[in-house]
């Protein structure tokens, strides 16, 4: 028996995704730069999946700009903003941020530019007032993710963009993994700037998207032909983008069931852990991504060697069932997670995040097996006088 339980970190693509790639590759290949018949069947689908995308967070279709993945939209929206000005400014990001933003961030610090990371609570939130006191008259961007890819948190995104507007200020969020999973409405949403990606909504990998508000002025990265509203140049990627349009339309039709489903199962999750006295639960509880579920280690060292959240991710991967260590992006390495520090754990505890995320091929059946699995393999750990008590 094998279960997934790491949607945060990729997504399977869906049939209609990988069926709309394998049309672009076997029908419409063309290049959608070139004028004839052929290239102009490639430059519909990518205009379809535009709209598709668009749609998914009720936006124009002429605000959305396709990257090569929620990495590269991060980057342009942040290094977008700061190459429009000669000298540095004054940025504003959470302390809570996807690597994709915090490395460009600390890129511009050594340049020169004057950063304020924002303090989050225990439970990874930002205080709307510590945006409100950190504004300067030269603050020329604030970034917050929307939902922490971690521990789950949601942060007040409509207050912290509401005073980031009234200040003039403009506003970008890291909504990779909200977007398709959440209702979005970039009409009623104070942002500016606003990230996706395709393969965490069942869409190919290699593909993603940058919402850019009407009067937004970006400076590109990449000189070139001038594709993507003359912000992303070089030739598109058709076949990812064609699966991402599909993938994004169909995430937005079947949010309103798929949503109180993840949320359910969730919630199962975390009350079979409950009494569980190794696992201390992460995030906000409240505020929190529908699909997520996240928790710390607390257990004594075993044989000499401390039991992390690494290690436990080897041993349910053992048991036939995939889960992260924190963020995918850090999996690799055996060192104290910055977002866990962030909120406030000490370095031992830092080393032993573990995140299971759901998805639309996990049932009831998935949550109690993984439970029960989990349970064991915590006894285990133990030293035997403590397994005992």
């Amino acid at each position: 028996m094998q279960i997934y339980l790491d949607y945060s970190a990729t997504t399977p693509p869906r049939p209609e995704a990988i069926a709309a790639m394998q049309c672009v590759f076997t029908q419409q290949w063309g290049n959608p730069s070139s004028l004839h018949e052929w290239g102009q069947r490639a430059a519909t689908m990518v205009e379809q999946a535009r709209m598709q995308v668009a749609a998914m967070i009720h936006a124009p279709p002429d605000s959305i700009v396709f990257t090569s993945g929620g990495t590269e939209a991060d980057n342009m929206a942040i290094m977008g903003v700061a190459r429009r000005y000669r000298e540095p400014q004054h940025l504003i990001v959470s302390s809570v941020e996807h690597s994709a933003i915090a490395q460009p961030i600390r890129l511009l610090e050594k340049w020169g530019w004057e950063v304020t990371w924002l303090p989050v609570n225990r439970q990874g939130r930002v205080d709307p007032l510590d945006l409100q006191l950190a504004l300067q008259p030269n603050t020329v961007l604030v970034s917050i993710i929307y939902g922490q890819s971690e521990v789950g948190t949601l942060q007040p995104i409509e207050a912290l963009g509401n005073i980031a507007r009234a200040n003039g200020v403009l506003f970008h969020t890291d909504a990779v993994q909200v977007a398709g999973r959440l209702p979005v409405d970039v009409r009623k949403l104070p942002v500016d700037l606003l990230s996706m990606s395709s393969h965490k909504i069942y869409g190919p990998q290699g593909s993603g998207a940058l919402y850019v508000g009407r009067d937004v002025e970006l400076v590109p990265l990449l000189g070139g032909g001038g594709q993507e509203l003359k912000l992303r140049s070089g030739t598109q990627a058709v076949p990812a983008i064609a699966g991402f349009g599909v993938a994004a339309e169909l995430a937005a039709e079947e949010m309103a069931t798929e949503t109180p489903r993840l949320i359910r199962l969730r919630d199962r999750l975390f009350e079979a852990m409950a009494d569980n006295p190794f696992l201390t639960p992460t995030g906000d509880r409240f505020h929190r991504l529908p699909h997520h579920v996240s928790f710390c280690l607390d257990l004594p060292e075993s044989g000499g060697e401390a039991v992390t959240g690494k290690t436990l991710v080897r041993q349910m991967n053992l048991a036939g069932i995939g889960i992260s260590a924190g963020s995918a992006c850090h999996s690799g390495k055996l060192s104290p997670s910055p977002i866990l520090l962030a909120m406030g754990y000490d370095d031992e505890e830092a080393i032993g995040g573990i995140r299971l995320t759901l998805g639309r091929d996990t049932t009831e059946a998935d949550i109690d097996w993984t439970a029960m699995v989990l349970d064991q393999i915590l006894e285990r750990s133990l030293p035997k006088r403590l397994a005992v008590v």
